[in-house]
C-alpha cells in the first residue's frame, strides 16, 4: 500500500470513531474545500485537512473546552494534541519525513492560520464548518452558543473565504437567519 494512501486509509478510521457525528464529513469536507481552494495542494497539505480535528475523534485522550476558560487557548491545545496524533499515523504508514513534519506543523497551526497553507487549511476548516457542521453544532449546542462560536469562525475568514460562506444556503429557515446574524454583527 502507498503510504499516503495507508495515512489517509489510518485517519479517515480514527475520525470515524469520533462521536461527534459531523466529524467524518468534516474531514472530508474541509479536503474538499481545500482542493477547491487550491487544487495542486501538496500532500502534507491535503492530509493536514483530513487530520485536523482528529483530536476529537480519540474520547479518552481529547481536549476538552470545559477544560479551558479561554477558547483561544482551548483550541491551540486542541491543534497540538491533533498534531501528535497525527504524527504518530504518518510514521507508522512511512510517510517521508517532510510531509509528516509539514502536515504536523500545519495542524498545530490550523486554526491561527500565519502562513499561505496555513491560511488554506484554516479557510478550508471553517467554510467546513459552516457548509456542514453549523446545523449539527446548533442541535447540541442551541442558538447562543452556536452565534458565539460562528461569530469567532466567521471573524478568522480570508475575505475570499467570507465570500464562499455568504452564499450557503440551509433548508432550515433558523440556520440561515442565524448565519445572516453572524454576518451583520460582524459588519456592525
Amino acid at each position: 500500500m502507498h503510504n499516503i494512501d495507508c495515512a489517509r486509509q489510518k485517519i479517515r478510521a480514527v475520525v470515524a470513531g469520533s462521536r461527534v457525528p459531523e466529524d467524518p464529513r468534516h474531514a472530508d469536507n474541509t479536503l474538499h474545500w481545500l482542493l477547491r481552494l487550491q487544487p495542486d495542494a501538496g500532500e502534507a497539505l491535503q492530509l493536514a485537512a483530513l487530520a485536523h480535528d482528529i483530536d476529537r475523534a480519540i474520547e479518552a485522550s481529547k481536549v476538552k473546552r470545559a477544560d479551558f476558560d479561554d477558547y483561544d487557548v482551548f483550541k491551540a491545545a486542541h491543534a497540538k494534541h491533533g498534531a501528535e496524533l497525527l504524527r504518530s499515523i504518518l510514521t507508522g504508514c512511512n510517510v517521508a519525513p517532510d510531509i509528516v513534519d509539514e502536515a504536523c506543523r500545519l495542524v498545530e497551526v490550523h486554526e491561527v492560520g500565519g502562513d499561505p497553507d496555513a491560511d488554506l487549511l484554516k479557510d478550508a476548516d471553517s467554510i467546513s464548518y459552516f457548509s456542514v457542521n453549523l446545523p449539527l453544532y446548533y442541535q447540541r449546542e442551541g442558538w447562543a452558543e452556536t452565534k458565539r462560536r460562528s461569530l469567532w469562525g466567521y471573524r478568522r475568514l480570508s475575505a475570499r473565504a467570507r465570500k464562499i460562506v455568504e452564499k450557503i444556503g440551509y433548508q432550515e429557515e433558523t440556520m440561515t437567519r442565524l448565519l445572516r446574524e453572524v454576518i451583520d454583527e460582524d459588519i456592525r
